[in-house]
């Protein structure tokens, strides 16, 4: 009777110590870590984070044309030529972990199988240090550029371009939320991580950094040189127009005129081969080229 009375013991002990252990592990029963809180965050490394300060120009707040529906409507409208349009312009701080890294991903298919998937990803931040300009009319009827502070609502526009001469596509950036947890937990930044479709939702006070992460899938395996294109840092922007195609009366309003957005341009090259694709074969920058630039497209 006491050895059965032990053994009861000994077994009533041993299923509480396994109950508090369960109970105690975080993962059981429970989802994987979340962009939102995705596990304790890491301090980087100096060096890991390349910053790119906004472009800030004066001129972005200017345009000067003629206005084409008129003055092709009539050559005698002066007052339609040479017109200055004045707007505010806003830029965001970009800072992105210096290498393209990569993941893979188990995606389900219709047919019920899993297809293992690589998926190329950049994780960046984006800062409001309230940079902005305003043009301010003055007594004298000229206009002063001042500074301004606003919030601003971040529209991601991430593009993959391929250089390579046999490749030369673009890859537009592709949302895989499998993908999302797996690197919230790999990168460890302690704070959400926003999504193209996720970050334009609010809009990003003055002082405040936000975490993203852009991804892209079936990359061309033989890419040796590649640009990444990051649109909505700034809402500057240009146009040009094509008067020739503008028929007054005819063709509807803004018909010849193209828009391009000033863009951030980073440069990349990966010196492996197509068989056996690595993340550490990435590296910031392009021999013979600069490893970034402004550019309007």
């Amino acid at each position: 009777m006491k050895t059965t009375a032990s053994m009861r013991s000994r077994r009533t002990s041993l299923m509480v110590a396994l109950l508090t252990a369960i109970l105690a592990c975080p993962s059981f029963g429970q989802a994987g870590p979340s962009a939102e809180n995705a596990t304790v965050p890491r301090r980087l490394a100096p060096g890991v984070m390349v910053t790119i300060p906004p472009d800030i120009q004066a001129t972005d707040t200017v345009s000067q044309t003629d206005i084409m529906e008129l003055t092709r409507a009539d050559a005698g409208f002066d007052f339609a030529k040479n017109v200055r349009f004045r707007r505010d312009i806003w830029y965001l701080q970009f800072s992105f972990k210096q290498s393209v890294r990569m993941v893979w991903i188990d995606i389900p298919q219709a047919d019920g199988h899993m297809k293992r998937r690589l998926v190329w990803y950049l994780l960046y931040s984006v800062t409001n240090r309230g940079d902005g300009l305003t043009s301010v009319e003055q007594a004298d009827e000229t206009f002063k550029v001042e500074p301004i502070q606003k919030p601003v609502r971040f529209i991601p526009d991430f593009t993959l371009f391929a250089q390579d001469a046999e490749i030369d596509r673009e890859y537009p950036e592709c949302v895989v939320p499998l993908a999302l947890g797996p690197i919230a937990t790999r990168e460890r930044i302690g704070q959400k991580l926003f999504t193209t479709q996720t970050m334009p939702k609010t809009e990003i006070a003055v002082g405040e950094t936000r975490w993203g992460v852009a991804m892209w899938e079936n990359i061309d395996p033989r890419v040796d040189f590649f640009s990444l294109y990051v649109g909505g840092l700034t809402n500057a922007y240009r146009w040009q127009d094509r008067p020739e195609e503008y028929r007054p009366g005819v063709d509807p309003i803004a018909k010849g005129r193209t828009f391009q957005r000033k863009t951030l341009r980073l440069n990349f090259w990966r010196p492996g081969d197509e068989y056996d694709e690595m993340e550490s074969e990435i590296r910031y920058g392009i021999p013979g080229q600069v490893d970034y630039a402004w550019v309007y497209r």
